[in-house]
């Protein structure tokens, strides 16, 4: 499913949807919160944002498609198809997903990719990685380059070789193995060049080598993919409310804090991984805090 046009930076930005709404219930994704605490800032964060009545968060699973300086680039690549999930019903071995004919809608097949960006490697930001074919998982995206942080790759490896394909709903055995073994992928850290205007962040903190992509737009404006640096725009205004799912909550939520003051004081367009409806956020001071401006 593809999710309107935006032009960034000399480029065009498009949402390629896997899975939306993805509902998580308010306890389970930030634990000891009170979504009540957010009734003051209904008016943004209801309904698209925020099941109040039924205690819910409500996030979206979708890639990030960037056509820039003549490059094809695919950022996180969700939950994919046939995928053993059996703790996540809405994730287990889907079938019939309307994600390639997203892609094939904005003209994009996927032998055209030429740069996959993993944010970081949870099982929501791997699966397209993938796909099955004649019983083996084979690179959805044959040509392209897959960036990995060096961090959070090393992270896995060792995850994996304490417990083989117990750890992250067996993501790396099926989504990373595979594109590696297929020497399709590339480590890269911080200050990482994709090309003009175009650099790769260190963001470690919900996962312990999550990277994002800070793109030049001109004229002194900027636009950061964050990846699960924010889940949902409640973060921006309880920047200290980090998930459940958060490898070093103290340093994700201080990321947060960082991250909403730079975007404040530059004015910087931020492209987290799961907002609906929206491609991003502007981020403005509301008193002691922060408030959001989606666009």
């Amino acid at each position: 499913m593809r999710s309107g046009t935006m032009r960034l930076g000399g480029g065009y930005l498009e949402k390629i949807v896997d899975l939306d709404p993805f509902v998580l219930p308010f306890d389970l994704i930030l634990p000891g919160r009170d979504p009540n605490a957010l009734l003051p800032h209904a008016d943004l964060l209801s309904p698209d944002h925020v099941d109040f009545e039924g205690g819910n968060l409500l996030l979206s699973l979708h890639s990030f498609l960037l056509k820039i300086g003549g490059l094809t680039i695919l950022i996180d690549t969700c939950v994919g198809e046939h995928k053993p999930r059996p703790r996540r019903a809405d994730w287990n071995a889907r079938t019939d997903t309307a994600y390639l004919a997203g892609l094939a809608a904005a003209g994009v097949r996927p032998e055209d990719v030429d740069i996959v960006m993993c944010t970081h490697l949870h099982a929501d930001h791997v699966g397209w990685n993938t796909r099955l074919e004649g019983g083996r998982w084979v690179p959805t995206f044959p040509k392209a380059r897959y960036l990995i942080g060096a961090a959070e790759l090393a992270h896995w490896q060792a995850e994996e070789a304490r417990a083989p394909g117990a750890a992250n709903h067996g993501a790396y055995t099926d989504s990373v193995l595979p594109v590696i073994e297929a020497g399709l992928v590339e480590r890269v850290e911080d200050g990482f060049s994709l090309g003009r205007g175009m650099a790769i962040t260190g963001l470690a903190g919900h996962a312990p080598g999550q990277i994002g992509l800070d793109l030049d737009c001109g004229n002194g404006s900027h636009a950061h993919f964050c990846g699960d640096a924010f889940h949902s725009p409640v973060q921006v205004y309880h920047p200290d409310w980090s998930s459940r799912f958060c490898h070093d909550p103290a340093l994700a939520a201080a990321l947060r804090t960082r991250l909403l003051a730079e975007a404040a004081e530059n004015d910087t367009l931020l492209l987290p991984a799961h907002l609906r409806n929206a491609f991003g956020m502007r981020i403005r001071r509301a008193g002691a805090g922060f408030r959001p401006a989606l666009s």
